[in-house]
């Protein structure tokens, strides 16, 4: 075995000989600010990370996969999970649960391995409180302005979808000081650049 390859193995040991756990990398945006596509990017750089996929009690939309997009289970599942502190993270929107295993988290976490977590606001404060290490990460528009005309782009959302749309990002907007790293998206190269970076300074 070669030294560089040795080295990497005992930097991937604590001093107890245990394995070094996980990184739990939280990444949040407002809806149009290119969270998914920058998501996509940091995953085909690391194929090792994790993605952790949320659980879901809507019904699976068409193309959707089960445990690809979301595992979609019953409400009186969900339900049970809540009374049960299965969940790292939860909400409750448009009378459909939306949250995340902690098992999954914990498991993953433990062996080693680092996960993304794609989530919003809400679901990062309730996350740090189970788990205050883990690193966030917030995407910023350039403008409310840029932001519109993305969504406006897009050809799916009405004018009055689109007005919601960018109230809820000016209120998320304003509580980016509760992440780590803001990193804000005006060009998509240089934002998934930085992205990356930071992924390679944790990870290294």
């Amino acid at each position: 075995m070669n030294e560089r390859k040795l080295e990497k193995i005992r930097g991937e040991m604590t001093s107890s000989g245990e394995k070094k756990p996980g990184i739990l990398f939280i990444i949040s945006a407002p809806s149009g600010a290119g969270k998914s596509t920058l998501c996509d990017a940091v995953l085909d750089r690391f194929p090792d990370l994790v993605y952790s996929v949320s659980y879901t009690t809507r019904s699976p939309r068409i193309g959707e996969k089960n445990g690809v997009d979301y595992h979609f289970i019953a409400k009186d599942e969900f339900e049970k999970g809540i009374a049960r502190h299965r969940w790292a993270e939860w909400a409750e929107v448009h009378d459909h649960y939306y949250g995340t295993s902690a098992d999954f988290l914990n498991e993953e976490l433990s062996v080693g391995r680092d996960i993304l977590l794609d989530i919003d606001i809400q679901g990062t404060r309730q996350i740090l409180q189970r788990y205050p290490d883990g690193v966030t990460i917030f995407i910023m528009p350039p403008s409310l302005e840029t932001l519109k005309s993305r969504l406006q782009s897009r050809g799916t959302d009405s004018p009055e979808v689109i007005a919601v749309r960018l109230k809820n990002a000016r209120e998320e907007m304003a509580q980016k000081d509760l992440y780590r790293h803001i990193i804000t998206n005006s060009r998509l190269t240089d934002a998934v650049a930085e992205l990356i970076t930071i992924f390679e300074n944790y990870r290294s």
